[in-house]
């Protein structure tokens, strides 16, 4: 049987002090820690001693595997059941976070983590900073990862300065990413949400030949600034689906996008069909002045923060199509608001903002504006498998596992056939700098 308990058991009863499961309908007293000896006691839905003794209000938690060997705690109840099966195989007791908060702050973060603490997975969506890899630390933490991606929540330097693992969860949610860059594409071309309200509010008294004209795509050119993984994946499925040409800036050259436009093109012609193209741009603003669509697909850093502003946006097309799935700051919100107003033909797409959970004013009221909640990774089996990953990247580095050498290939990590999981962490991003051996070196054993 699973070790896993699915998410559900989150809601059951209390009755006495003790946990009642609504699949047996008994009732079992779970087993609490104590920062040296982890004897048992306790409540799995009420705080261990481990967070009490910090002198922070704590946190509630449901716990598996109560009398491991590690302490892993997860700030978020996650999709899946493998991510726990992943950390109850590496003998750790996992606490998870059921406080209804959506984001927690980083004193919440300091109770769950205590006085003793060997690994956290933690979100995209909290600031893990010096101050809470310190305190992990101190905890005797040796372990931290991501559910997501990206980390530029992280302060990696102090992670590293500490010598913790910062691990994330590359290479599994790219098409997934890619496919709802694809759907805010076709809704803002063809200005669906703004067809939907207008549905709604009862105002359709029968079709017009002129309402809610939208924008064409077949044969328009495609703009992607950064074709790594996600802007590829968005690139190929927008070219196949609606043969569109592509312009795309990157600092490297996408030679595998090239190369499957060059395969596809022969492809059409063998058809009779017209080829499609695929031009590597000189500079940002080739692309913006050209393209019909424009895709960010970057990352964060001080080079691309607010790298579409107001001088940038007055560059495109009065009718062009910009799509942010990457991340919020990338675009100067206030100037795109403005631009927004300014140029009705002109449509967003957005599923990221720049202070995040928030909104710019004024955002919220523009029809050719389509906002959705950071929804781009969600879907079950992205959400589950990235869930999986950060606990074998917390699993594994406790367990003093080698770095996987393949970050674009996570699958085994994945394969719910396989009798046993790869004996190695999917992706460290400070390995290097921590100095970890990586599978298939001399200090680490390849499989």
């Amino acid at each position: 049987m699973s070790h896993a308990v699915q998410l559900c058991r989150a809601h059951a009863t209390i009755t006495g002090g003790a946990f009642t499961s609504p699949t047996r309908g008994s009732t079992n007293t779970v087993p609490r820690p104590t920062p040296k000896t982890m004897p048992p006691q306790g409540d799995p839905l009420l705080p261990p001693p481990t967070q009490r003794s910090n002198g922070l209000t704590p946190l509630p938690v449901l716990v598996q595997n109560p009398t491991g060997r590690f302490r892993v705690i997860s700030t978020k109840p996650l999709p899946g059941t493998r991510w726990i099966d992943a950390l109850v195989e590496a003998d750790c007791r996992v606490e998870i976070c059921t406080a209804p908060k959506t984001i927690l702050s980083p004193a919440d973060i300091t109770a769950l983590i205590g006085d003793r603490c060997d690994g956290a997975i933690g979100q995209l969506t909290e600031d893990w900073s010096g101050e809470l890899f310190a305190a992990l630390r101190r905890a005797g933490g040796r372990a931290y990862s991501n559910m997501a991606d990206g980390f530029n929540n992280v302060d990696l330097a102090a992670a590293t300065r500490y010598g913790i693992p910062v691990g994330n969860t590359p290479g599994i949610a790219s098409e997934t990413t890619a496919e709802l860059a694809v759907a805010l594409t076709l809704a803002t071309a063809r200005r669906v949400v703004e067809a939907d309200h207008f549905m709604r509010d009862g105002k359709y008294d029968g079709w017009l030949p002129t309402r809610f004209i939208g924008n064409p795509l077949k044969g328009r050119t495609l703009g992607i600034l950064g074709a790594g993984r996600i802007g590829t994946a968005y690139a190929r499925m927008m070219m196949e689906g609606h043969k569109m040409n592509v312009m795309y800036y990157d600092l490297y050259q996408a030679k595998k996008l090239e190369s499957f436009t060059a395969v596809y093109s022969s492809f059409l012609e063998s058809l009779g069909e017209a080829p499609l193209t695929c031009t590597r741009a000189g500079s940002v603003e080739e692309v913006l002045t050209q393209a019909d669509v424009i895709s960010l697909h970057v990352i964060l850093d001080d080079s691309t923060r607010h790298l579409i502003n107001m001088e940038r946006l007055e560059l495109m097309k009065k009718d062009a199509i910009l799509i942010n799935i990457s991340r919020g700051p990338v675009i100067d919100e206030s100037a795109l608001v403005e631009h927004l107003k300014a140029n009705p033909l002109f449509h967003a797409g957005l599923d990221v903002f720049e202070e995040e959970p928030k909104m710019q004013p004024g955002l919220e009221s523009l029809a050719n504006a389509i906002v959705v909640p950071h929804i781009a990774s969600a879907l079950m089996f992205t959400r589950a498998g990235m869930a999986t990953l950060a606990a074998c990247n917390v699993a594994g580095a406790l367990q003093g596992f080698p770095v996987w050498p393949h970050h674009d290939d996570v699958m085994p990590f994945l394969d719910e056939t396989a009798s046993s999981l790869p004996q190695a962490c999917p992706s460290i991003v400070n390995a290097k700098e921590l100095g970890l051996a990586v599978m298939g070196t001399v200090n680490g054993s390849a499989k």
